[in-house]
């Protein structure tokens, strides 16, 4: 198993810095919010892909992929009935995918909750199609990068558009295409009616595009209630053993302290 940081946790620090802390604390990848680097992915210059590439590479460690992919910039919407908006839409995440190769990135999590949630007027089969038609129309190109696009179900507290695994797997079914898996989040999954043992027992590795790790309370792992004991189980019994990202989204007391403490608890289960 290999264990990766989200880089957005540590607000703005330099990526050769948090290069730095992930590699001393055993980490062997990072993962890039597209905001940590410009305002839009396509302000990030080949000069800096090439250096942020360099440095991550420079610490020995992989670049994972992106995640938040729709957090900036502003104006984009995956379920949109407005034309000129999802058309939008669409031709930023086929410059994400761009990005990410040049990152030397392998996956793309795509939550944004805001930017899938239905708008006024628009109803769940329609909001459905055109996420479907989205996915389908960047996918080949995703393929021909090596790329996979890992969609994420998230709680009914974020969004109100693909809230359960066993609803995100049937759109990836549904799209059928290898550069489409799911993404599995503990956080999420325990807002779930299911044991999140269960959920993943759902789905097989080969169903599984990335997976991050975190706790209900919205820190790391092993920094809450959540018991990690029966998800690594059921983790090992599907055979899933490529990334666990840290993701979190509450930074105190310190970054370097949530990082810490979350390596240490995932090392109880996968020395």
């Amino acid at each position: 198993m290999r264990f990766a940081l989200c880089n957005e946790m540590f607000e703005g620090r330099p990526m050769a810095e948090v290069a730095k802390i992930a590699r001393r604390l055993g980490y062997h990848g990072l993962e890039i919010a597209p905001f940590t680097l410009a305002p839009s992915a396509t302000e990030v210059t080949a000069a800096q892909r090439k250096e942020t590439r360099q440095v991550i590479e420079d610490h020995g460690l992989e670049c994972v992929g992106l995640h938040w992919l729709f957090a900036g910039p502003t104006g984009l919407h995956m379920t949109t009935p407005d034309e000129a908006t999802w058309t939008r839409t669409r031709d930023y995440l086929a410059a994400l995918l761009d990005l990410c190769s040049d990152l030397g990135g392998k996956v793309l999590v795509l939550g944004s909750p805001k930017q899938r949630s239905l708008v006024a007027g628009q109803t769940y089969a329609g909001a459905w199609q055109r996420a479907a038609d989205l996915l389908g129309s960047v996918l080949d190109k995703a393929g021909d990068l090596g790329l996979t696009i890992a969609l994420e179900p998230l709680s009914p507290v974020e969004t109100d558009f693909i809230n359960t695994v066993e609803d995100g797997m049937k759109l990836v079914r549904q799209v059928n295409h290898p550069s489409l898996k799911i993404h599995l989040d503990v956080k999420a999954m325990c807002s779930e009616a299911r044991p999140v043992p269960e959920i993943i027992r759902s789905v097989t590795a080969d169903e599984i595009g990335h997976f991050h790790v975190n706790d209900a309370n919205l820190y790391g792992p092993g920094m809450g209630e959540v018991d990690y004991a029966p998800i690594a189980e059921a983790i090992d019994e599907v055979g899933w053993d490529q990334w666990l990202s840290v993701e979190v989204f509450k930074y105190d007391p310190d970054p370097e302290t949530i990082a810490q403490r979350s390596i240490d608890y995932l090392h109880k289960f996968w020395p």
